[in-house]
């Protein structure tokens, strides 16, 4: 599941007439970046969440054929938040564990052994699976302590590690949360991590919360460079033309 009903009013006014994972970093909207991952991983099955300018994101990844995946959508009248927005998508999640993307990061991770990873974690009960990120400067305090065993806690005074969007679920995970209601990400992993529930690994790897103007157009600026694009008009300029919140607290 990629994650992507949020709307994005750091990043206004590019999010004015655009939702945020339609923003072009290099030469591809965002959350094209994590749909061709997820495909070359193996991924076949997709389920997008959606609210603020929806019809933008179906217009523009359509049923998801042309990457190579079968994308379903989980619209949401009201953004209803991480949990809230799984929890309203569980009945197109099936009922085994399923991975979780937010798409308003860029994070070049190898699925296949993270998940393999992850898989043999909840076969030992966990009901989560969390990859951490080194904290960044906008993030310093972090969000999770991350145990020699392998699981999360909260214990004061530890190093910490941010939670980078990206998580391994059982559906069990979110029994308690209501479909239609919102529902913040981070009292319910509280909840498990007290309860010894989640585990986790530290990737070191690139990875950027797309949170504001400013690191988006970083990031765009690097992956350009890096596919050697030819210059193309500003970033703002082309916000409006497209067809068409990990980084940060653990709080949606």
């Amino acid at each position: 599941m990629i994650l992507a009903a949020g709307r994005g009013e750091r990043m206004r006014p590019l999010t004015d007439h655009t939702p945020k994972p339609l923003l072009r970093v290099g030469d591809k909207p965002l959350i094209v970046w994590h749909i061709e991952r997820l495909a070359a991983a193996g991924f076949t099955q997709l389920v997008i969440n959606h609210a603020y300018l929806g019809h933008r994101i179906e217009a523009c990844l359509g049923d998801g054929k042309a990457f190579g995946v079968q994308i379903r959508y989980s619209p949401e009248a009201i953004a209803l938040e991480t949990a809230g927005g799984i929890a309203n998508a569980l009945p197109l999640l099936g009922d085994g564990p399923f991975l979780v993307v937010s798409g308003d990061v860029y994070c070049p991770l190898d699925y296949v052994p993270t998940v393999a990873r992850g898989l043999s974690r909840l076969t030992t009960g966990k009901l989560a699976h969390l990859v951490l990120v080194p904290n960044p400067p906008h993030h310093p305090e972090g969000d999770f302590v991350l145990d020699m065993g392998g699981t999360l806690s909260l214990e004061a005074g530890a190093e910490r590690w941010t939670y980078s969007g990206i998580g391994l679920f059982r559906p069990e995970f979110f029994s308690g949360v209501p479909a239609n209601q919102k529902t913040p990400l981070r009292e319910v992993l509280r909840r498990a991590i007290q309860a010894g529930r989640v585990s986790g690994e530290v990737f070191k790897g690139r990875w950027e919360d797309v949170g504001t103007p400013e690191r988006l157009a970083t990031l765009d600026n690097e992956l350009t460079s890096a596919l050697q694009i030819p210059d193309q008009p500003p970033l703002q300029a082309t916000r409006h033309e497209q067809s068409a919140e990990p980084g940060r607290p653990v709080d949606d």
